[in-house]
């Protein structure tokens, strides 16, 4: 069996962290399996789905490394939905009810005030032809029901939550259609699912109740169920949902310049078992992905725990993976150099500058302008090489006595303007002979 797996967002807007997460899951659940990964656009909603959103759902995905084996659009498959609606029409398995919002809300007040759960009470089996009849002459029209078997028992081992347990008859019977024929979820989903052979969903445990209902939609088509594994929701550090993480996209991450890799090494992580730590290669972290490891509680997310990551991934991160963003002529030994420095690639150029200049002006007290004064002659005096600061600052200590902090900082400050930063010894040279003592000499000579 080929394992196949899909990520469904509806294309109303962009992805957020939760949406980013699950489309990650299904993906490495995939990889690791040597399975495919389809990404299905559940763009049944004509008013609201926009293109853009496609677009910009592709695009996110891209730029996370997810890339589906697939691609498919709900809406080039009314007609698929049709066709199997009517099996189930035909089947008795659906059926149409015409109670208004209004009336259906009135229902729940009643049976919530008798200590009855607030479930659908199948009013409309009871209808008569002279009273569907009726409702339709004063211009109702109905939508349709799914009918729940409640004499089967709804089971299924779930890969994070165990063995679930449902009964029936303390669901709703879900609605299906709405009055103006356009479909809600779940029915469509399931078809899907049915067709493109999909073994196994992974989403929200928000989405448990659903998958009991849809079972036995499955049951209703004599086919196959897939497997499932709903993982615990994303919380925020004060503990609770937070409505900042259903906004928090892919364009925020980019605004905040958070790396793709460091996004990925933390939600592929958090929930589980398994420490979140900074791994730039994402085959590593498919080949430990297991849903034995995923827990019930919920899976906090840590904006600080974040950016510390993300500035570990910096550190990690190749010349081949950042070559393209960084300023065109720095090579792979400047990014050596200057990566150690970095909390997030904002900063290259800022660093960048301190190699090539210009830089600002040092402030120094008058001593150490007398030593650094001295110290740009001694450096004019020597052979250039890739050892230059270590030969420099020798010669220095033993032609003025100086050494520690008093002999460093001063050679720092007069040639990177700071007082923190990469190792000199990398530093020096490849700002160059030029550069270093035109600095010396502009400020100190």
């Amino acid at each position: 069996m080929t394992i196949k797996t899909r990520f469904a967002p509806s294309p109303t807007g962009h992805l957020h962290v939760g949406n980013i997460r699950t489309a990650l899951h299904n993906w490495m659940f995939a990889k690791k399996q040597g399975g495919a990964f389809v990404l299905r656009l559940d763009d049944t909603d004509k008013e609201r789905s926009k293109e853009e959103y496609v677009t910009a759902i592709r695009a996110d995905l891209a730029w996370l490394g997810i890339h589906p084996d697939s691609e498919e659009r709900q809406s080039s498959r009314f007609d698929r939905y049709e066709e199997r609606f009517e099996e189930l029409r035909k089947s008795g398995r659906v059926y149409p009810a015409y109670e208004t919002a209004q009336e259906l809300d009135l229902k729940r007040k009643v049976q919530l005030g008798r200590g009855k759960p607030p479930t659908y009470d199948r009013g409309a089996l009871d209808l008569t032809d002279s009273e569907i009849a009726d409702f339709e002459a004063e211009g109702r029209k109905a939508h349709w029901r799914f009918k729940l078997d409640h004499e089967q028992a709804i089971e299924w081992t779930d890969l994070i939550r165990g063995d679930q347990h449902f009964d029936p008859a303390l669901l709703s019977d879900p609605v299906i259609r709405r009055e103006d024929g356009s479909w809600l979820y779940m029915l469509p989903s399931t078809i899907d699912d049915m067709d493109m052979n999909i073994t196994h969903v992974v989403r929200g445990e928000d989405h448990v109740a659903n998958t009991a209902v849809q079972i036995q939609m499955f049951q209703a088509f004599g086919a196959a169920t897939p497997e499932f594994a709903h993982e615990a929701l994303l919380v925020g550090t004060e503990g609770k949902l937070s409505k900042r993480l259903g906004s928090l996209g892919v364009g925020g991450f980019r605004e905040r310049h958070i790396e793709p890799q460091s996004i990925v090494a933390l939600l592929a992580r958090i929930g589980t078992s398994d420490p979140v730590e900074p791994i730039a290669d994402v085959m590593t972290l498919v080949e430990s992905f297991d849903f034995n490891r995923f827990g019930r509680a919920p899976a906090r997310f840590d904006d600080e725990e974040l950016a510390q990551l993300n500035q570990k991934i910096v550190h990690l991160l190749d010349y081949d993976d950042v070559r393209q963003v960084l300023p065109e002529a720095m090579t792979a030994e400047a990014w050596a150099v200057v990566r150690p420095n970095l909390h997030d690639m904002s900063e290259v150029d800022r660093w960048w500058q301190v190699v090539t200049g210009p830089i600002g002006t040092a402030q120094l007290e008058d001593e150490d302008r007398e030593f650094v004064a001295q110290a740009c002659a001694i450096l004019e005096a020597l052979p250039w090489s890739e050892t230059i600061w270590k030969e420099w600052t020798s010669a220095l200590k033993q032609s003025t006595g100086r050494k520690g902090r008093s002999l460093f900082m001063p050679l720092r400050l007069a040639l990177t303007g700071l007082d923190h930063g990469p190792d000199m010894g990398a530093l020096l040279p490849l700002m160059g002979r030029d550069s270093a003592l035109n600095r010396l000499k502009n400020d100190f000579s």
